[in-house]
């Protein structure tokens, strides 16, 4: 498995490098086959500029069928690789994309091969493996609502937190608000103008004051800009912002809290874009069973498994929405997404693996 893992996180899959995206998944597909032979069942979903969604089918033992989702895209751009390499060093793997989330996906492989090595009983394991998931997964998206259709289960292999799976995640929506003012000369004519900057400032503390900790929202306007120079006053500035609800209530406040933003300037306008990138991942009850399954599969290995609720959002988000029972952080123990200390937990990587392969074949148990 960590021969694998080297190989896989050498494929450098940045999520805006669709040359390599696609290579890296014809390399997947092919070590896939290495590992587990032919699918029963094999499906490309081909995009220009997004990577492919590949869904993978192999027969099971048992009626029903459950779903295993990864992404095979990373946040690193390409060339990361070569001043930071895959290295195992202490029991801690190092290297772009270990933890978020390649790990996961070859632990998700594994397990099917664990399942019939050891003679288990299982349903039918289809696979899906998107190349957008970084990026909004706004390609993938229907592929993973269909592909999730009917299942017994849908096991997202997103990193563990600290080995907690993750049954609640938060939506995200994505947004920006642009301000036009009046241009003028700050110096010669300072009361013609009409600053966008200005009446940005006062967007922005409207924005901000949208968030609400009781009821779980947080609103972080990360970006800003505008203006043309220091003695203009500024005709335009844009802000992006980033905001995550944990309830779906929230969605259609903060919609209207968009909506309804202007500035005091009657001269100035306000336009704000963007929508929810994904909505919110709430506990539902097939969800929660599916949990105390896992917990039972944990309890017989001799460890204690806990459930946590995060900020982040995943595919998982999309499943959860339609009601379908969808566990998520099933893949790495270890820390750093998304930054330079990423890493994984060599000593875990057995129990993610045997944890997988207990529950697909107690799902044969109803």
């Amino acid at each position: 498995m960590l021969d694998d893992l080297k190989t896989i996180v050498e494929l450098e899959t940045h999520s805006y490098d669709k040359p390599l995206l696609d290579r890296g998944l014809d390399t997947l597909r092919s070590w896939i086959a290495e590992r587990l032979g032919a699918p029963e069942h094999e499906i490309r979903h081909s995009d220009t500029t997004r990577g492919d969604v590949l869904e993978l089918t192999y027969p099971g033992t048992a009626p029903g069928t459950v779903l295993l989702m990864s992404h095979y895209d990373t946040v690193w751009p390409t060339g990361t690789l070569a001043g930071w390499p895959f290295t195992i060093e202490d029991g801690r793997i190092s290297g772009p994309g270990a933890f978020d989330m390649k790990l996961g996906l070859v632990q998700s492989v594994w397990a099917l091969r664990g399942l019939r090595e050891l003679g288990l009983p299982h349903p039918s394991v289809k696979f899906l493996f998107n190349g957008d998931e970084e990026i909004g997964s706004t390609f993938s998206r229907p592929h993973i609502e269909a592909a999730s259709e009917g299942t017994l289960a849908n096991l997202v292999f997103e990193a563990s937190l600290d080995g907690k799976v993750k049954t609640s995640r938060k939506g995200v929506g994505l947004f920006d608000v642009t301000v036009t003012g009046v241009e003028a000369h700050a110096g010669l004519d300072p009361y013609k103008g009409a600053s966008a900057i200005h009446s940005l400032a006062e967007i922005v503390t409207q924005v901000a004051a949208a968030g609400s900790r009781e009821r779980g929202t947080t609103v972080n306007v990360g970006t800003i800009s505008g203006g043309t120079g220091r003695n203009v006053t500024a005709g335009q500035a844009v802000c992006g912002i980033d905001v995550r609800v944990a309830e779906p209530s929230e969605m259609r406040r903060i919609d209207e809290v968009f909506a309804g933003l202007r500035a005091s300037d009657p001269r100035v306008t306000v336009e704000a874009t963007g929508d929810w990138n994904r909505p919110p991942m709430t506990p539902n009850a097939p969800s929660q069973a599916l949990f105390e399954k896992a917990q039972a599969v944990a309890d017989g290995l001799g460890w204690s498994l806990e459930d946590a609720t995060v900020g982040g959002a995943s595919d998982g988000n999309f499943v959860s929405a339609l009601g379908r029972p969808v566990l998520d952080g099933m893949g790495a123990v270890g820390g750093g997404a998304h930054a330079r200390h990423e890493h994984v937990l060599v000593e875990h990587i057995p129990h993610r693996t045997a944890l997988t392969i207990g529950l697909i074949t107690a799902l044969t148990a109803g």
